[in-house]
């Protein structure tokens, strides 16, 4: 509005204050559809990457630890180690590595969730702006 207001009617004024303001909010829900697509899309990947991390540590529990424990008990077995002990030492050696694999796909998962990461930052600033602007003009 560089135009001189002093040619203009106040209903011209008026007219055209209320089409810059409708113009104004619908770029802004234009633009709080996009950022909020992207933050979907940030979300939805923390929640594969999560997901992911469950399932393996489901299939690592029922498939892994059986066959990698007997493979661990045999080879402590042939190098001297009674059945047993070698049995007990197999079941934890597996699982710690299972569940730290597990424990890492799932803290991943879970820092792309958070909340900072789902703020709408551009639309709130682009809206204190544009209401400040609104505010300045009336």
């Amino acid at each position: 509005m560089a135009n001189s207001s002093d040619n203009r009617s106040l209903s011209e004024l008026v007219t055209g204050l209320v089409g810059d303001i409708s113009g104004l909010f619908r770029k802004e829900i234009e633009l709080a559809k996009t950022e909020a697509s992207e933050k979907m899309s940030r979300a939805l990947t923390g929640v594969e990457a999560f997901a992911a991390g469950i399932v393996l540590a489901i299939c690592a529990v029922g498939v892994l630890l059986a066959a990698l424990v007997k493979g661990l008990t045999a080879l402590l077995v042939a190098q001297g180690m009674r059945e047993p002990n070698a049995d007990a030492l197999s079941s934890v050696v597996v699982g710690i590595v299972v569940a730290l694999i597990a424990w890492a796909l799932a803290s991943r998962g879970l820092k792309a969730l958070k909340g900072d990461n789902l703020k709408l930052e551009r639309t709130s600033a682009s809206l204190q702006r544009d209401a400040q602007i609104v505010k300045d003009r009336t």
